[in-house]
This record gives C-alpha cells, sequence and structure tokens, in this order.
C-alpha cells in the first residue's frame, strides 16, 4: 500500500517539474527576443501560434506570457500580449531607477569580476565597435546585452541583479528608437570603453563614474532625439 501511495504523489510532481521547465524555457525565449528587438511595438503575441511553435499546451504559454506581463515586458489584451506604450514619464523612471541601482552595483561586481568575465566584457566591446564603424544597430544591441550580461553575472545579490536586469530590459524600446543614431551609437562605444578599462584595472570609483556618465548620456540622448535634435 505504502508503494501505490508514494507511486500516486511522485507522477504529478514529474509532471508538475516538466511544465514548470517549459514554462521557464518560453519565458526566457521570449524575453530574449523582445531583448534583441525581434519583437515590436506593434507585434502581438497569440499563446496559441507560441504553443504550436513549441509544440505544446497553451498552459505553460500562458504562464509565461503572464509572468512576463508581471515584470513588465508584456501587457496584455483581448487580442494578445504586446509590448507597453512608454510615456514619457514611463522612461524618466527608468532611467532614475538605473541610476540609483547600476552604477553601485557595476563597482560592487568589479571585485568578482573573474579574467574569464572580462575576456567577454573586451570581446563585447569589440562587438560594438564592429557595429559603430558598420552602423549596424542590430549587432549594437547585441554587444550592449552581451556586456551587460557579462559585468551582472558578477553581482552577488540575486535579488539587485535581476531588477536591474528587468528595468535595463524595459529600456528596450528606448534602444530601438535610437540605436540607429550614429551618435547614439558613439556614446555606447564610449561608455563600454570607460567601463572597460575600469573593470580591467578592477577600479570600482571609476566603475562608479562611468557608468553613472554613461546613463546619464544615454537619457540626455533619447530626449534630444524625441525633441529633434540631432
Amino acid at each position: 500500500m505504502a508503494s501505490a501511495e508514494s507511486k500516486v504523489v511522485k507522477l504529478p510532481r514529474r509532471t508538475a517539474l516538466k511544465q514548470t521547465t517549459l514554462t521557464e524555457t518560453i519565458f526566457v525565449e521570449i524575453r530574449a527576443r523582445l531583448q534583441r528587438g525581434e519583437v515590436g511595438p506593434k507585434d502581438r503575441l497569440l499563446d496559441y501560434e507560441i504553443a504550436d511553435e513549441f509544440n505544446c499546451t497553451r498552459m505553460p504559454v500562458r504562464q509565461a506570457l503572464l509572468r512576463l506581463v508581471n515584470e513588465g515586458y508584456l501587457v496584455g489584451t483581448t487580442r494578445g500580449f504586446v509590448m507597453p506604450t512608454l510615456t514619457t514619464e514611463d522612461v524618466h523612471e527608468i532611467f532614475e531607477v538605473r541610476r540609483l541601482l547600476e552604477p553601485s552595483a557595476a563597482a560592487g561586481a568589479a571585485a568578482a569580476l573573474t579574467d574569464k568575465q572580462e575576456a567577454a566584457l573586451k570581446r563585447a566591446y569589440q562587438k560594438a565597435r564592429k557595429a559603430y564603424d558598420k552602423g549596424d544597430s542590430a549587432l549594437m544591441i547585441e554587444a550592449n546585452i552581451e556586456f551587460r550580461d557579462v559585468w551582472l553575472g558578477a553581482v552577488q545579490n540575486a535579488r539587485l541583479k535581476a531588477t536591474i536586469q528587468r528595468f535595463a530590459d524595459h529600456a528596450q524600446q528606448v534602444r530601438l528608437g535610437t540605436l540607429s543614431n550614429p551618435a547614439t551609437q558613439k556614446i555606447v562605444v564610449d561608455g563600454m570603453r570607460a567601463l572597460l578599462e575600469g573593470f580591467i584595472e578592477r577600479d570600482a570609483k571609476q566603475i562608479k563614474s562611468a557608468m553613472l556618465e554613461f546613463i546619464l548620456s544615454a537619457e540626455q540622448r533619447y530626449f534630444a532625439l524625441l525633441n529633434g535634435q540631432d
């Protein structure tokens, strides 16, 4: 009898684990598409289409989409899920949070950064240089994400890391609207270079200053373009 009861308990637990893993996979993939700009403000995400793509039921898809809604990546509508429309106030608030969190977090990551991570930062910077030389905004977005993910990987506080990741991703609409501009691309490359120099030296003070300047420059550039100032 005990053996039979044990089997009854284990089966749904394995099923739940499988569904949870699938939900996480779908969540990570859709978030990555949003980060890379493969999903735009005019696109609609439909649960049955995604379920067909992943060859699964709609349940794990809806769970993944609702998690993206809860974390601010998407909003639900009667016709599917879409990216949120950011107001000027929204953008100001996103940059404010980034100014408050990222400089200190990046400075704190300096001591924990490994040689392997330093090498990855250098590769991301070189990719950004290449993107700037070619005027390739898609490659620039890719390099920007890689650079951020590397230094975030050295942040020891998991909650802080997740919060920074989320707010940086919320600024994706800003990046999509500005990174095709050569002057904006130069700000990104210059900011990466200053940060890279700080990380190579493991200089927390330099990193904190460089990150704050980087975010301020990006914010100023965004609103300059918004107001028609090229």
